[in-house]
Protein backbone atom coordinates (compact mmCIF):
# COMPACT_ATOMS: atom_id res chain seq x y z
CA UNK A 1 0.00 0.00 0.00
CA UNK A 2 2.85 2.40 0.79
CA UNK A 3 4.25 1.94 -2.73
CA UNK A 4 1.09 3.28 -4.32
CA UNK A 5 1.04 6.33 -2.08
CA UNK A 6 4.78 7.09 -2.04
CA UNK A 7 6.26 8.48 -5.24
CA UNK A 8 9.39 10.22 -6.47
CA UNK A 9 9.56 13.13 -8.87
CA UNK A 10 12.14 15.59 -10.10
CA UNK A 11 11.49 18.97 -8.44
CA UNK A 12 11.70 20.71 -11.81
CA UNK A 13 8.67 18.79 -13.10
CA UNK A 14 5.31 20.52 -12.65
CA UNK A 15 3.21 19.58 -9.64
CA UNK A 16 0.42 17.17 -10.45
CA UNK A 17 -3.01 16.64 -8.90
CA UNK A 18 -1.99 13.20 -7.60
CA UNK A 19 1.26 14.33 -5.92
CA UNK A 20 -0.24 14.80 -2.47
CA UNK A 21 2.29 16.24 -0.01
CA UNK A 22 5.38 17.28 -1.96
CA UNK A 23 8.47 16.75 0.19
CA UNK A 24 11.92 17.96 -0.88
CA UNK A 25 14.48 15.40 0.32
CA UNK A 26 17.71 17.10 -0.85
CA UNK A 27 20.17 18.71 1.52
CA UNK A 28 20.65 21.67 -0.85
CA UNK A 29 17.83 23.84 -2.17
CA UNK A 30 17.50 23.32 -5.96
CA UNK A 31 18.62 26.21 -8.15
CA UNK A 32 15.92 28.38 -9.65
CA UNK A 33 13.07 26.81 -7.68
CA UNK A 34 10.70 28.74 -5.46
CA UNK A 35 8.88 26.99 -2.65
CA UNK A 36 5.54 28.32 -3.84
CA UNK A 37 6.11 27.59 -7.52
CA UNK A 38 7.14 23.99 -6.83
CA UNK A 39 4.35 23.55 -4.25
CA UNK A 40 6.81 22.14 -1.71
CA UNK A 41 5.03 21.30 1.52
CA UNK A 42 8.12 20.23 3.48
CA UNK A 43 11.86 20.43 3.09
CA UNK A 44 13.39 17.56 5.04
CA UNK A 45 17.11 18.16 4.57
CA UNK A 46 17.88 15.99 7.61
CA UNK A 47 16.66 12.94 5.69
CA UNK A 48 19.04 13.61 2.78
CA UNK A 49 22.37 11.80 2.50
CA UNK A 50 25.24 13.45 4.33
CA UNK A 51 27.52 15.71 2.32
CA UNK A 52 30.32 13.15 2.64
CA UNK A 53 28.12 10.34 1.29
CA UNK A 54 26.75 12.50 -1.51
CA UNK A 55 30.24 13.56 -2.61
CA UNK A 56 31.62 10.02 -2.34
CA UNK A 57 29.10 8.60 -4.80
CA UNK A 58 28.35 11.61 -7.00
CA UNK A 59 28.64 10.62 -10.65
CA UNK A 60 29.38 6.96 -9.96
CA UNK A 61 26.33 4.99 -11.11
CA UNK A 62 28.32 1.77 -10.91
CA UNK A 63 28.41 2.21 -7.10
CA UNK A 64 24.60 2.50 -6.76
CA UNK A 65 24.15 -0.51 -4.46
CA UNK A 66 27.02 0.68 -2.23
CA UNK A 67 25.38 4.11 -2.03
CA UNK A 68 22.02 2.56 -1.08
CA UNK A 69 23.64 0.48 1.66
CA UNK A 70 25.56 3.45 3.09
CA UNK A 71 22.46 5.66 2.89
CA UNK A 72 20.39 3.02 4.70
CA UNK A 73 22.92 3.13 7.54
CA UNK A 74 22.49 6.91 7.79
CA UNK A 75 18.70 6.60 7.72
CA UNK A 76 18.82 4.26 10.70
CA UNK A 77 20.56 6.90 12.85
CA UNK A 78 18.47 8.42 15.66
CA UNK A 79 19.02 11.99 14.36
CA UNK A 80 17.04 11.17 11.20
CA UNK A 81 14.05 9.56 12.92
CA UNK A 82 12.01 12.75 13.36
CA UNK A 83 12.18 13.42 9.60
CA UNK A 84 11.13 9.84 8.89
CA UNK A 85 8.22 10.23 11.27
CA UNK A 86 7.13 13.37 9.40
CA UNK A 87 7.00 11.37 6.15
CA UNK A 88 4.98 8.68 7.94
CA UNK A 89 2.54 11.33 9.22
CA UNK A 90 2.12 12.77 5.73
CA UNK A 91 1.45 9.27 4.36
CA UNK A 92 -1.38 8.83 6.88
CA UNK A 93 -3.06 11.87 5.31
CA UNK A 94 -2.60 10.80 1.66
CA UNK A 95 -0.01 10.39 -1.08
CA UNK A 96 3.52 11.73 -0.69
CA UNK A 97 5.87 12.71 -3.50
CA UNK A 98 9.56 12.76 -2.62
CA UNK A 99 11.19 15.54 -4.64
CA UNK A 100 14.81 15.57 -5.79
CA UNK A 101 16.92 17.76 -8.09
CA UNK A 102 19.28 15.15 -9.57
CA UNK A 103 19.20 14.60 -13.32
CA UNK A 104 19.40 10.82 -13.00
CA UNK A 105 15.81 9.68 -12.49
CA UNK A 106 16.73 6.09 -11.62
CA UNK A 107 19.67 6.55 -9.26
CA UNK A 108 19.20 9.36 -6.77
CA UNK A 109 18.62 9.75 -3.05
CA UNK A 110 14.82 9.99 -3.41
CA UNK A 111 14.65 6.62 -5.19
CA UNK A 112 16.88 5.03 -2.54
CA UNK A 113 14.86 6.69 0.24
CA UNK A 114 11.55 5.50 -1.21
CA UNK A 115 12.78 1.90 -1.37
CA UNK A 116 14.08 2.11 2.21
CA UNK A 117 10.87 3.68 3.51
CA UNK A 118 8.72 1.05 1.82
CA UNK A 119 10.76 -1.78 3.38
CA UNK A 120 10.84 -0.10 6.79
CA UNK A 121 7.15 0.85 6.91
CA UNK A 122 6.03 -2.60 5.76
CA UNK A 123 8.26 -4.28 8.38
CA UNK A 124 6.67 -2.09 11.07
CA UNK A 125 3.08 -2.61 9.88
Amino acid sequence: MTGQRLRTKRVYEPAGPDDGARVLVDRLWPRGVSREGARIALWLKDIAPSDALRKRFHGKPEDWSLFCDAYAEELAEPAVQSAIERVRTCLRDGPVTLLYAARDTERNNAVALKAWLERTFEDQA
